[in-house]
């Protein structure tokens, strides 16, 4: 039976779901990690980014088929549940999204409170942390089109960010002062291939984020023409952003520096030759932050909705705020859990645990795609070369094995969070076991 509740309002059109994806890409990942990736691959940072980049594109393509497929607001719970029709899986798909989103916002929360704010304020780590976990949510209540277009100015500051970072290396290299040798050297005492495998697994985690864009779909005008070109082009851009940065970083800042830095582009913008302010930059790079963890909790709230719409969880958690038409009981949960996070993991802890549950859910989307092409929808959608997807599988199959084996730390807490899920699940079978999940 059809719910005679109004749904969620259409405010996203092809521009801002394109910003919207740029936005949820760019982020603290560039900001953060371009000296951990200098420490795996040595001084061609570029060429951990780009095979990231690829690897992302794989996944890529089967999302951009299955949200155009089934435009709604469930994302990859959605997909699991129609190809494998197993109740307990699609659960844990949902789970496992959205523990990866509040954990991926918890990092960035955590990296809000650290040194870049401390240019400007001494606090607390924890608390000014869950004290930014609570503004968030307070714009998320505010509504969709509200934080999208939030999202829209907060991409429009980060990307200038980078291309300070770029016009860095353009004016250095006009003087002559960088090295340009380094953007081809790799690190010693390994393979060129292992180098980059290593270094892509540590940059992967700057490029996840255009997943989250199919998590509105139900807000979006005209999903099925959107979310392909937006997809796309949102990772194009990002991807050329993030090449750009990562040459001028090798080429002005030597590679051990990078390595042992735990606010890289800020060493460039220090050793550059245009004098940019340390305290701008690190504004900026805060603003990065914070429009990365504000994607990553509207993501996490759109998907209790969808699974709380489809009784997969009691439907109180999919509650609309009157008026906004925003779903205040999924915000006020997710963010609980996010001030959970916050308070017991670390930086590092909180960004291997959103990659390798992430790549859990990419594996199963990449074969879902694959198992729904004998379902037949009544509209026109987007349609993956077959071969992309099964590439994307063994991709995320691999790259699950290396972030396991390289932190076992990491697997042990993505096992608890999972199993909290199981709990969870129990829990759900005994207060409605008559739920439906397709």
């Amino acid at each position: 039976m059809e719910s005679s509740a109004p749904g969620l309002r259409r405010a996203i059109g092809p521009r801002l779901l394109t910003v919207f994806v740029v936005g949820d890409v760019l982020g603290a990942g560039i900001y953060a990690l371009v000296g951990e990736v200098a420490g795996e691959v040595g001084g061609a940072i570029w060429s951990a980014f780009l095979a990231a980049l690829v690897l992302a594109v794989f996944t890529a393509f089967a999302y951009a088929e299955l949200v155009t497929k089934y435009p709604q607001a469930a994302g990859a719970a959605l997909y699991a549940d129609k190809a494998f029709r197993t109740p307990f899986l699609t659960f844990m798909v949902a789970f496992a999204v959205m523990s990866s989103g509040i954990a991926s916002a918890s990092t960035l929360a955590r990296a809000f409170a650290g040194d870049y704010l401390s240019e400007f304020v001494d606090l607390p780590l924890v608390l000014a942390a869950i004290g930014f976990i609570l503004v968030v949510a307070a714009v998320n209540l505010r509504g969709i089109a509200e934080s999208v277009k939030l999202n829209a100015l907060l991409t429009a500051v980060e990307v200038l960010g980078l291309l300070l970072i770029v016009a860095i290396g353009v004016a250095a290299l006009g003087e002559g002062s960088g090295d340009a040798s380094r953007n081809v050297e790799f690190k010693d005492g390994e393979s060129v291939v292992l180098a980059i495998f290593g270094g892509a697994a540590v940059a992967f985690y700057a490029l996840i984020g255009f997943e989250d864009a199919v998590n509105v779909a139900e807000e979006t005008e005209r999903p099925e023409y959107a979310f392909p070109r937006a997809l796309f082009f949102g990772l194009a851009i990002a991807g050329v952003l993030y090449l750009l940065v990562t040459l001028t970083a090798s080429y002005v800042v030597p590679t051990a520096a990078l390595s042992g830095s735990d606010a890289p582009l800020l060493e460039v913008v220090e050793q550059g030759p245009l004098g940019i302010s340390a305290k701008l930059f690190a504004f900026i790079a805060l603003i990065a932050v914070a429009n990365g963890a504000l994607i990553n909790m509207i993501m996490a709230s759109r998907i209790v909705y969808g699974m709380a719409d489809r009784e997969i969880v009691p439907r109180g958690l999919g509650r609309l705020l009157p008026g906004r038409r925003t779903p205040w009981v999924a915000i006020l949960l997710t963010t609980s859990i996010a001030v959970v996070l916050i308070a017991t993991g670390d930086l590092g802890t909180l960004a291997d645990t959103t990659v390798l549950l992430l790549l859990l859910v990419f594996t199963l989307v990449n074969v879902a795609v694959l198992v729904l092409r004998s379902d037949s929808v009544d509209h026109e959608h987007f349609r993956a070369p077959s071969v992309l997807p099964v590439l994307g599988a063994i991709v995320s199959v691999s790259l699950i094995l290396h972030t396991a084996l390289d932190d076992t730390a990491v697997l042990v807490r993505v096992g608890l969070l999972l199993a909290a899920g199981v709990v969870l699940w129990a829990l759900n079978a005994t207060l409605r076991p008559h739920g439906r999940a397709n």
